[in-house]
């Protein structure tokens, strides 16, 4: 009877650990607020509004954020947006991850890049915060820079000692038009990050 009961444990064991592995948790990161909605800082929680939209997705606010789950071809999707406001980004990706029993492998965290022009995308393993306080925030929490990061260039087309206008300022007309076209390729790079893996996704959009 033991060793049949310790089969069924070890069984059920199994399943739910291959369940994980089949979870991804894509984090856009941004601040709450109707102020910064439409800044630069918050294309993280642009690019998953757009996800959802396309996939008439609904967020909920639950615990530390607003939570959507999408499933395709068996792997599960769990679309979060930190309410913790930018600098605790990290307190929200950890308590998710925990919950979930999502491997740290199956992280995507998509943030804005003052280093990459504008609209262009980089994908990454790994990392400095390259002094962005979401991601050094995250980094502190996780305690590695071994995450994946998805980088979407806001450019630095700002003077000296305007950085943080620049960031917190919204986008031209310009630029909002254009990023129609991004939201559509970085769907297609979230779904190929859960279905193709992070080596074959970067090496098929970096730089597109």
């Amino acid at each position: 009877m033991w060793q049949f009961l310790s089969n069924v444990f070890k069984k059920k064991n199994y399943i739910e650990e291959q369940d994980s592995m089949k979870k991804y948790l894509i984090v856009g990161l941004g601040n709450i607020g109707e102020k910064y909605e439409n800044t630069r800082h918050n294309i993280g929680f642009k690019i998953l509004d757009a996800f959802a939209k396309q996939e008439n997705l609904t967020f909920e606010t639950q615990k530390l954020g607003d939570i959507t789950t999408y499933k395709l071809k068996g792997r599960t999707f769990i679309l979060l947006k930190p309410n913790t406001y930018m600098n605790l980004s990290g307190k929200a990706v950890l308590y998710w991850l925990t919950k979930e029993k999502i491997p740290l492998e199956n992280l995507l965290v998509v943030t804005d890049d003052l280093n990459l022009p504008f609209g262009s995308i980089r994908l990454k393993t790994k990392g400095s915060d390259g002094g962005h306080n979401g991601l050094k925030d995250i980094q502190d929490k996780l305690n590695t820079v071994k995450y994946n990061r998805f980088r979407f260039g806001i450019s630095d087309a700002f003077s000296k000692g305007r950085q943080v206008d620049y960031v917190l300022g919204e986008w031209t007309d310009e630029e909002t038009e254009q990023l129609k076209e991004r939201f559509e390729k970085s769907t297609e790079i979230i779904k190929s990050f859960a279905l193709a893996g992070i080596n074959n996704t970067m090496n098929t959009f970096n730089g597109k």
